[in-house]
């Protein structure tokens, strides 16, 4: 009876946190200001911190509807944002000014991403998460110029057919498979980006190869590691700027840290880190989703005169990730705010 009790207790206390949490009026900053001047090097995320106490609440206090989550407003170096505390919710607007007639010599500037793009860029063109499809059907070096066992930049290598109409190629070599910590299932393999390259004889302004060969010749332009045979070719894409703003997901979405970056082991990380999440696009994650770190659950025992029982705790939060770049089974995902370092395995969730 007294364990019955016991867990009842627990289990009202986990409803009624979640409750209060859905009904959470807005929060301020402690010191957020009346107004804000963005300037280059700021990111939504950024922004958002010095205004709200949860950033991901952001969506909130410009009143976005889903349309503009997605493509939100445009902020640029030189605006000034304006918080309206005259509303029973706050409210963050763009101010309004007259401009004169003025002649600029600058470029013109670019739109504020949600999250540093430094620390992202490498993980938005590579890593990439491939099936065992691609790594059969992917195009690959098949040779190399004097049958030498690896090449570095300025050397040639042949590969099967290729996309004429391409004149960038990234090279990577499919290697490490990503586990599923919730059942030990493997859910994607991380190409592991090996350089650039392209191709001999690209004619710019007709946008394919002069002469076709078969097999057809790259140039390397790049390589962080020797390049071989067998390692595979996907075309090369710009780093965009990330500039979804950072919301909750709609539904309640559960998973796990499959492997972790940037820290001293490899099961372990902090923040301004990347991690793999177990959860992709067909689990309704997308790029600018927050969700929340917990720590694994974990058992307790409860003793009273001759009375002993354990009970599974509920995770503890401690941190949030914002997701970046999405796949069918596999998103990554950058560590914003944590009181403590980050586990694989351990639990995130729809805050």
């Amino acid at each position: 009876m007294m364990i019955r009790i016991i867990s009842a207790l627990l289990l009202s206390f986990s409803i009624a946190c979640a409750t209060a949490q859905d009904a959470k009026p807005l929060e301020l900053a402690d010191s957020a200001p009346d107004r804000h001047i963005v300037v280059p090097g700021d990111t939504l995320w950024g922004i958002s911190g010095k205004f709200l106490k949860e950033p991901y609440r952001w969506p909130e206090l410009w009143r976005m509807n889903k349309e503009q989550v997605k493509n939100p407003h445009l902020i640029y170096p030189g605006q000034v944002l304006v918080l309206d505390r005259s509303r029973a919710t706050p409210q963050l607007r763009l101010e309004t000014v007259r401009l004169k007639p003025q002649v600029h010599a600058e470029p013109i500037s670019k739109a504020i991403p949600s999250i540093p793009l430094s620390a992202i860029e490498p993980f938005i063109v590579r890593p990439l998460v491939v099936d065992e499809a691609w790594i059969e059907q992917a195009p690959r070096i098949v040779a190399t110029e004097e049958s030498r066992v690896n090449i570095g930049p300025g050397g040639r290598a042949y590969t099967s057919p290729l996309n004429t109409k391409i004149k960038a190629w990234e090279i990577y070599r499919p290697a490490k498979p990503v586990i599923d910590p919730e059942n030990g299932q493997v859910i994607g393999y991380e190409a592991f980006h090996v350089g650039t390259a392209k191709p001999i004889g690209f004619h710019p302004r007709q946008g394919q190869l002069v002469a076709e060969g078969q097999p057809a010749t790259l140039e390397i332009i790049s390589a962080n590691r020797e390049v071989g045979v067998h390692d595979r070719l996907a075309p090369a894409t710009l780093a965009g700027v990330i500039n979804y703003a950072p919301h909750v997901p709609a539904t309640q979405i559960q998973g796990q840290v499959a492997t972790a970056y940037g820290g001293f082991k490899e099961s372990e990380t902090g923040r301004n880190a990347i991690v793999t999440l177990n959860r992709g696009r067909q689990h309704g994650i997308e790029i600018g989703h927050v969700l929340a770190l917990h720590r694994n659950s974990k058992e307790q025992t409860y003793r009273e005169g001759d009375i002993q029982a354990t009970f599974k705790l509920p995770p503890e939060k401690y941190g949030l990730v914002f997701v970046f770049r999405v796949f069918d089974r596999i998103s990554y995902a950058m560590v914003m705010n944590v009181s403590r370092p980050v586990l694989v395995s351990d639990y995130v969730r729809t805050p």
